[in-house]
């Protein structure tokens, strides 16, 4: 099941993409992140009442807590930074180098997070930063 929803994930990005790229046209990158953001926060705390997940709040460890934060600044850095790239760039550029963080995510689980990364691991690691290099000649 995880396949489909990251298929599902990769799907709904290449249109954020588009659509931002069309809905960014004489607007701050700024201001377009932020607009995002309020969309995405106000879907998210929709699903988790939705789904009754609030009631797990009290449950969320001071740990989980620093984590879950620091990874929102990551979030909050990567959507102003692709924004803006994707303000002066074209969308068919920016995005295969903002899914090069594959690579980089590869390499951090390897060395913060103890994961294996076997031959076919970093073969595709390394074809997929071919590709992008080839991409954005």
């Amino acid at each position: 099941m995880w396949f489909v929803f990251a298929l599902l994930s990769a799907c709904f990005a290449a249109l954020t993409t588009i659509l931002a790229k069309v809905g960014m046209d004489g607007v701050n990158s700024n201001l377009a992140t932020a607009i995002r953001t309020v969309v995405v926060l106000v879907m998210a705390w929709g699903m988790v009442f939705l789904t009754g997940a609030q009631q797990g709040i009290s449950g969320i460890t001071p740990r989980a807590w620093i984590f879950l934060i620091l990874s929102g600044l990551a979030t909050g850095a990567s959507w102003l930074f692709y924004y803006r790239a994707l303000q002066l760039g074209d969308a068919s550029l920016v995005a295969p180098v903002d899914k090069s963080s594959l690579v980089i995510t590869i390499l951090l689980a390897f060395i913060f997070l103890h994961e294996a990364i076997s031959w076919k691991v970093i073969l595709g690691s390394a074809l997929i930063a071919a590709g992008t290099f080839v991409l954005i000649l």
